[in-house]
């Protein structure tokens, strides 16, 4: 018989799923280059001022569309994405790990939110983009506007959270319910930095991709532990 070829034994040893979560994240890794490289020339996305200014009144871009309550609404979605906010979710989740007696898995959720703040934080730094002049702001924004922190780590700690949550639930339909609230939430945070006027809409789109690469790649090296005894294994999924 011939011998099988190297592809061949690659994709045996290889599952189909964690491919295809592979091309995802360098999917995600190219999209966010290509943002940051077209951004470092200067030469700006038309889009980003067309969609901030349609989010506000015409003739007056002090007013966001929607009156007063869609305005309240939107301060407290964004609040989500906040660090108060994703810091007590994701102590919650970590108690909840060691409750299970899963002290390494919570020892690993930890490193993993903590790398996500750090990757945020070091894109901001080394692009230094200045937060957008083309409607007045409508909550307070200090820090470098690429990309979106909340965005970024709305879609770091909310999918992180999930897929660490899932890997305790036996039904499949919880475990898409958990990713599919955690992807909400995080479409959610970032159109609420749009509507406030505090970010680009390439800002937003970059803390998206970037943060659901990151999250990911967390799902990824958890399946690879969990299969050497690192961290407790996923339970088996059911219908």
């Amino acid at each position: 018989m011939p011998r099988p070829t190297l592809l061949a034994h690659l994709t045996r040893r290889v599952e189909t799923a964690t491919l295809l979560i592979i091309l995802i994240i360098a999917g995600a890794l190219w999209a966010f280059v290509t943002l940051v490289a077209r951004i470092m020339t200067g030469d700006p996305y038309t889009f980003d001022a067309a969609i901030l200014q349609a989010l506000r009144s015409p003739g007056d871009p002090a007013s966001p569309i929607g009156g007063p309550r869609i305005l309240e609404a939107m301060r407290d979605i964004t609040a989500l994405g906040s660090t108060a906010v994703l810091a007590l979710g994701s102590l919650a989740l970590l108690a909840f790990l060691v409750l299970r007696r899963q002290p390494a898995s919570a020892f690993f959720l930890a490193t993993a939110l903590i790398g996500g703040q750090a990757l945020g934080h070091l894109a901001k730094t080394a692009v230094a983009r200045p937060r957008p002049e083309v409607v007045p702001h409508l909550v307070e924004a200090l820090s470098a506007s690429f990309p979106s922190g909340h965005s970024m780590m709305a879609a770091v700690i909310y999918l992180t959270l999930a897929v660490m949550l899932a890997r305790t639930e036996p039904r499949f339909r919880i475990r898409a319910f958990y990713i599919t609230i955690a992807t909400l939430l995080s479409l959610l945070v970032g159109i609420s930095r749009l509507f406030l006027g505090v970010h680009w809409p390439t800002d937003v789109l970059a803390g998206w991709v970037l943060g659901a690469a990151w999250a990911l790649g967390v799902w990824l090296v958890a399946r690879g532990m969990a299969r050497h005894r690192q961290v407790a294994p996923a339970l088996r999924a059911e219908p």
